[in-house]
């Protein structure tokens, strides 16, 4: 499962760290793809190496048993 979304306009360090948090409650396996680069979601170093930044176009790439809560909780937090 797949959702590309608009990185909002609060997202700094702390989102990083609350991104990553959250995405470790699930079971699923998460990453998201910026371009040509791909990061775990569960992983703050895979976050940062992908450079997000505000109006960046993300997606969200999901795969397991709760994909679909996951990418809801996620864009949620990332489009903030």
């Amino acid at each position: 499962m797949e959702k590309t979304i608009k990185v909002g306009s609060s997202f700094e360090s702390k989102v990083v760290a609350e991104l990553v948090q959250k995405a470790s409650q699930f079971n699923s396996h998460l990453a998201l793809v910026m371009e040509e680069k791909t990061a775990n979601a569960k992983s703050i170093m895979g976050i940062i190496s992908i450079n997000l930044q505000t109006g960046n176009t993300v997606t969200i790439v999901a795969n397991g048993d709760d994909e679909h809560q996951a990418i809801v909780e996620l864009e949620h937090i990332i489009s903030a």
